[in-house]
């Protein structure tokens, strides 16, 4: 399988690897440093599933010496994918298939804007991975999974190829008929998480202790919840519970992407994780006050760290 994958980070750098390594022909789109790096020495990933070091690697900032592929994994951050989204038409052929690997809700949609609804699928990735330096990825955390769906529900041969690619390549993988409400589900752990987390600027076992600090969280997973059902979203009814078990069962020091960009000041995930929230109980006059109000304080940083780096609002 032809793979390209757009946004050579954490987790595009961890899933392309780790493609890369089973046999596929994977091409890495990265820039500056990153970039070099991986032309120069490979790709070198560190993980708890089995270190790595894949060279030569194919890396480029430029699609177009890509060409179409079979798959393109759309890893950016999801404050990156409007930038990232113009990169994509000369990696698209007649049947190559977009598979977004971000978080939040939306990015589904904003792919299909530019691909075609058709050349999309829905995706969802858990795992803890990030670029370590230039050419180096850290997977420090979680058990690499993925799910895979017809944004429209259902599971066809498409979504069944790539699932069977992806446990090849080692990774823990399953296709979903219902796909966004995978998505929403996932939404109910990261945005409270992610937001609550920069709030209070302590990792997830020092805030999960606090009584008052936990009160805020779950009510804000509570609210995610009306939101997403509200919104189509089929949920387990023990989600929640599940949800906080997870919780309370990650390592001391755990702490989300977006609460480390947060914290240093650099932009984050807001957007589309709690601002998702907000955003999306306003479309249909749910109240969410508790996101509202984690949305509001961390807006102001959230403007100068993309003024600081030259985004828009």
């Amino acid at each position: 399988m032809r793979v390209a994958v757009l946004g050579s980070g954490g987790v595009g750098g961890y899933f392309g690897a780790r493609l890369a390594a089973a046999g596929h022909e994977v091409a890495f789109l990265a820039r500056g440093a990153h970039l070099r790096a991986l032309r120069e020495a490979g790709l070198r990933l560190r993980s708890i599933k089995g270190d790595l070091h894949l060279v030569p690697v194919r890396a480029t900032d430029r699609p177009e010496e890509v060409g179409p592929v079979d798959c393109v994994l759309v890893a950016t951050k999801a404050w990156q994918l409007p930038a990232a989204l113009p990169l994509l038409p000369p990696l698209l052929g007649p049947a190559t298939t977009a598979v977004p690997l971000l978080n939040g809700v939306e990015a589904v949609d904003a792919i299909a804007a530019v691909a075609g609804a058709g050349r999309v699928l829905g995706g969802a990735a858990w795992i803890r991975a990030e670029v370590e330096a230039p050419g180096r990825i850290h997977h420090a955390g979680i058990e690499p999974r993925v799910v895979l769906g017809e944004p429209g529900g259902g599971v066809t041969a498409r979504v069944e190829a790539l699932v069977a690619a992806f446990r090849e390549a080692g990774v823990a993988a399953e296709a979903s008929a219902d796909v966004r409400s995978v998505l929403w589900s996932k939404l109910v752990f990261i945005a409270p998480t992610s937001a609550v987390g920069a709030a209070a600027r302590v990792p997830i076992d020092v805030l999960r202790e606090v009584p008052a600090t936990r009160a805020l969280l779950v009510a804000a997973m509570e609210e995610t919840i009306a939101v997403a059902i509200a919104h189509g979203a089929r949920l387990d009814p023990g989600l929640l519970a599940a949800t906080l078990r997870f919780v309370d069962g990650l390592p001391a020091g755990t702490t989300s992407s977006m609460q480390r960009d947060v914290m240093a000041e650099r932009p984050s995930e807001l957007e589309a994780q709690c601002g998702a929230v907000v955003r999306a109980g306003r479309a249909l006059s749910l109240p969410t006050p508790v996101n509202d109000v984690l949305y509001a304080a961390l807006l102001p940083q959230e403007r100068r760290a993309r003024s600081a780096a030259g985004l828009p609002d």
